[in-house]
């Protein structure tokens, strides 16, 4: 196997944080798995790097202002003031204001964002970001314990310098905050392999490829319970190598979300460790430059294990490596086998149960068919300046902003927000007469991604109308008390 580049990137503050001692998600997976590549020798092997956190200006450039200044700003006291009584921003108990959400957001992003660029000046052929993969992260709004989207803005970053990129998520999980962000574009495919039904985040049907330009550049492939090696595999990979055919991408971004593993808390699939990576190596495969991301993954010590097994396929290094553990500082947590391996478990394949593999696999694959080529694009020159300083919702740093100016660009976002919902309505219902397909692709009502249950919460704009408060003025007073709480 010929040799690759690897860039590693790693903070290691990632695992100081925690999201709260009843959750699901816990941040020091990356130390452990960190502590894991180390004790098999494999840092020497690549460029190890600690990348620089994501600013609260570079995340606007997916999120909204309002959004990443709540993040900056929040903490559990302030939460409930903030977030009107968690109907705005974090809603719902999946998504904690924990101590350092922000900083914990800065270091994923960041490091997903340095992982791009590092392809983009072509020093590096895999570049790897264990802490990132939040893919449920959306707009305006944290979901499914993600907070900011650093998938989405580590392919902005590829976008600079490469015209098509491929997104991949092999998440239990469905990317919905990847897809919708780039669900109008034919510049990202997005490709998700995710359990589907009752199931968080309740998106991903089959029916969902894409709108306007984007149309047909959208792929899911919604699973049921169960799946084994050999069947992912038989799905997977003819998907994929379809797509590598007819897309060409000029990247590819694999979010290795482990909650696909048998055995996570919160999953529901039976891949083993080696059925999981054998996506890596697959991709490896294909001469592509690539970024490998986290993600999702429950079950703390078989998420170590199989992002270490996953960096030992990136060096190509996978046989060589022992399966009995070196001694590592989490070495008691991987009692009572200290081997590297996930095991399958003997819960029943629904998928080949009920045949329905082949049909979804069958129409992934005529979706991607009616692709005639590979999308062309114009490549220009993009400013690293926000373009918020080039538009009228931001004046020179020099002067001053008065609380009338303050007020009337955040109306002014809110009516640009309003147009954008009317025009996409408008182009559903042209859409409609021309082709009559099914009806509109609607934003979908939140889910718990623990309890799989629907939550009953105001949507965040009608929330601010409603109440008609301004939100700066909201951080100010809450500044104020907190001040005054820590003087």
């Amino acid at each position: 196997m010929s040799r690759r580049r690897v860039a590693y990137y790693y903070d290691p503050d990632v695992g100081a944080y925690t999201f709260g001692y009843n959750q699901y998600l816990k941040p020091h997976r990356v130390k452990m798995t960190h502590d894991l590549v180390s004790a098999y020798g494999m840092l020497d092997k690549m460029h190890v790097l600690k990348p620089a956190r994501c600013s609260a200006e570079t995340m606007t450039s997916f999120h909204t202002d309002e959004y990443v200044q709540f993040l900056s700003r929040v903490t559990p006291e302030t939460f409930s003031k903030l977030s009107f009584d968690g109907t705005r921003f974090l809603v719902g108990e999946d998504n904690p204001p924990f101590e350092g959400v922000f900083e914990f957001s800065a270091i994923s992003a960041g490091g997903s964002i340095a992982a791009s660029q590092r392809l983009n000046c072509g020093a590096a052929d895999i570049a790897i970001n264990w802490a990132g993969g939040l893919h449920h992260a959306k707009k305006a709004e944290a979901s499914g314990f993600c907070y900011i989207n650093d998938i989405v803005l580590g392919i902005l970053e590829l976008l600079r310098q490469v015209p098509r990129v491929l997104y991949i998520d092999i998440d239990c999980h469905h990317g919905d905050g990847v897809e919708e962000a780039f669900y109008t574009t034919d510049r990202v495919m997005t490709c998700s392999f995710h359990k589907y039904g009752a199931y968080f985040p309740g998106t991903g049907t089959q029916e969902d490829t894409g709108r306007g330009l984007g149309k047909g550049y959208s792929v899911n492939v919604p699973l049921k319970d169960g799946i084994s090696d050999e069947a992912f595999r038989s799905v997977f990979e003819p998907v994929i190598s379809k797509i590598m055919e007819v897309y060409r991408p000029s990247a590819v971004v694999l979010q290795c979300g482990a909650d696909s593993l048998a055995g996570d808390k919160l999953g529901c699939f039976n891949l083993t460790m080696h059925g999981h990576a054998r996506c890596v190596q697959f991709l490896r495969q294909q001469n592509v430059p690539l970024v490998l991301l986290g993600g999702g993954g429950y079950t703390v010590k078989n998420v170590a294990r199989a992002w270490t097994y996953e960096t030992a396929c990136a060096l190509g290094i996978e046989d060589t490596i022992d399966p009995l553990m070196p001694y590592n500082e989490y070495f008691d947590w991987f009692a009572p086998r200290f081997r590297l391996e996930v095991v399958s478990s003997n819960m029943d394949d629904l998928n080949v149960l009920d045949g329905s593999l082949d049909d979804v696999r069958q129409k992934a694959l005529e979706q991607l068919s009616e692709l005639a080529a590979a999308p062309s694009v114009g490549m220009h020159d993009v400013p690293r300046d926000s373009l918020g300083t080039h538009l009228y919702r931001a004046r020179d740093r020099g002067n001053a902003r008065d609380p009338l100016d303050m007020q009337l660009a955040q109306h002014m976002r809110y009516v640009d927000d309003l147009a954008d919902s009317q025009d996409d309505s408008d182009s559903d219902e042209s859409t409609d007469e021309e082709e009559q397909p099914k009806p509109a692709r609607r934003r979908p009502r939140r889910m718990s991604i623990v309890t799989n249950e629907y939550l009953e919460a105001p949507t965040a704009k009608r929330q601010f109308f409603k109440t008609g408060i301004d939100i700066d003025k909201l951080f100010k007073v809450a500044e104020e008390k907190e001040n005054v709480v820590l003087g």
